[in-house]
């Protein structure tokens, strides 16, 4: 995709009445913000900036190892009729390998809490999991009991209709209510967009939406809607975000070779129920399953 196109979907984006309005009326819009709206040229350097990183990041330039790999890996397993033994050893394969995380949901958090703590390995859940359209109140109830439970990382579903139907303030209050407690407990906070729902136009508004909102990754997918990751829609993210938040690629990342084309294109954490085989070219391990 070319830096152009980007340049011009980004400006299109910025200079729509709705989102022009988000911007300029948020409490948090100071800065460079309130700048990108009033000055072009400064999207196209943010814009240069992002492909700028992605030709120089992690993965171009030398060879991942298979722990550099393995560390940007949230090892998964969220399909509903996960069992105890699973989880459990979900953990084992996450410690034995030293994934960054494991990624469960909510009810296992405690369990997973218990079973990592001392190691490098974090624990993450999903908040209104998988469609993103709980009221807020209660995806921040969510969330706090999740932190509450030991919860260090937390994936939050985009509400998709609410950023289609234009209401682009509401889809940043749903978020800041999740990163407010999260950001009180050092608690990272990476917001899954759907991208397959979007198009490209909708996946900028959404990631500088996030950005404004204080998440620390925009993430591709939930893995349970149409389809998952592609490389074309995570170089998009990473080209808008640029270096300031993460983006993580998630949905049908089953190979090596898939994962390493993701941090090609500017992935900084990798989504996998296929953990174990992306990084030994061996068995499925745990997580099987659809994401």
């Amino acid at each position: 995709m070319e830096t152009n196109r980007i340049s011009k979907i980004v400006h299109q984006a910025l200079l729509e009445r709705k989102l022009n309005d988000f911007y300029c009326t948020s409490e948090t819009c100071k800065g460079w913000e309130r700048n990108v709206v009033t000055q072009p040229l400064t999207v196209n350097k943010i814009v240069s900036a992002g492909a700028e990183r992605i030709s120089a990041g992690i993965g171009v330039g030398h060879e991942l190892t298979d722990h550099e790999l393995a560390r940007m890996i949230d090892h998964t397993l969220l399909k509903p009729d996960a069992t105890i033994d699973e989880i459990k050893t979900l953990c084992s394969e996450a410690k034995q390998f030293e994934f960054a995380s494991v990624c469960i949901n909510p009810c296992h958090v405690k369990l997973c809490s218990d079973l990592l703590r001392g190691t490098r390995v974090k624990v993450c859940t999903v908040i209104g999991f998988p469609l993103g359209s709980n009221p807020t109140a209660v995806k921040r109830a969510e969330a706090e009991q999740a932190i509450s439970e030991g919860a260090q990382e937390l994936d939050m579903v985009l509400n998709v209709g609410w950023l289609k139907s234009k209401m682009y303030r509401e889809v940043f209050d749903d978020i800041q209510q999740i990163v407010i407690p999260a950001k009180n407990r050092r608690v990272i906070v990476k917001v899954i967009l759907e991208t397959c729902l979007l198009t490209d136009e909708e996946i900028v508004k959404a990631s500088l939406i996030c950005k404004q909102a204080g998440a620390s990754y925009v993430k591709t997918s939930t893995g349970f809607s149409k389809s998952g990751a592609t490389v074309q829609a995570v170089a998009l993210m990473k080209k808008v975000v640029g270096s300031t938040l993460g983006v993580k690629a998630s949905g049908g990342i089953r190979t090596t070779e898939d994962a390493r084309a993701m941090v090609e294109s500017g992935a900084d954490r990798i989504g996998a129920s296929a953990s174990v085989k992306i990084v030994t070219g061996g068995g499925s391990g745990s997580g099987t399953g659809s994401y």
